[in-house]
Formats: C-alpha cells, structure tokens, sequence
C-alpha cells in the first residue's frame, strides 16, 4: 500500500434534474420532496433537493475511481448531512486519508461534500478494504 495520512482526492459535479430523476428510478425513493416541484415548494426547503444518498454517492466514487481507487472495498461509511444539495447545484467530494492500517490492507479516509459556495453539505467517514 502506498497511502500516507493526508493524501487527498477529489471529483466535482453538478447535480441535474436528470440525475436525481435517474437515482429516484434505480433507487425506488419517489419522495416528492425531490421529484414534485409544488411538494417541495411547501417544504423547509422550498423548492427541490436531491436524495441524501446521491450527493454521498460522489464520494464512493471518489474512492472507487482516485484514492484508494481500483478494486478498494467500502468496509463503512458515517455520514452527517449537513446541508440540502439543490438542482444545479456543483458539488465537490473529497476525501482525506487519516488512518493507514498495513498489516490489514485497510485505509481510513475523512470524507466531505461542499457546494459550489463552499458550504459542506455532507460529512462522514470511511473504512476502506484496498488491494
């Protein structure tokens, strides 16, 4: 393994109406808060936001694709959301190595979604397996 407390890696993207309309169908999570535009005008957040879940998604693939990268295994993820992610919205995921465990193959990483004004939307925690 070749990880060192405080590497870093990063991906960024904007959150569409298709993508959560897309996760809302592999899902099965129909809530109107993200789907009903006149629901979630009637909401806190009063207008649409997009599934938890998919903004927290951005980190698996910062993992899956950057750091660790290919092949790591999710052995846990915590995760607080802190924030809403709106339509349009431009998310980054980062996340930051801060536990390196050689004798079992496995790496702790920090992990934070930020907004395109620089709120952090989603913070957490990752157990990775990596090969």
């Amino acid at each position: 393994m070749n990880f060192k407390i405080g590497d870093t890696a990063s991906i960024t993207r904007k959150i569409t109406d298709k993508d959560i309309r897309a996760f809302a169908e592999v899902t099965g999570d129909h809530n109107p808060v993200h789907l009903d535009e006149a629901f979630a005008r009637e909401t806190r957040f009063g207008r649409r936001i997009a599934h938890g879940m998919l903004g927290a998604s951005l980190i698996s693939a910062v993992l899956g694709n950057e750091l660790p990268g290919k092949g790591s295994i999710y052995l846990s993820q915590s995760l607080q959301f802190l924030g809403a992610v709106y339509i349009d919205d431009t998310v980054t995921a980062r996340v930051t190595v801060t536990k390196v465990r050689e004798d079992k193959s496995i790496v702790t990483l920090e992990t934070v979604c930020e907004n395109q004004r620089g709120e952090i939307v989603i913070r957490g925690e990752a157990v990775v397996l990596v090969e």
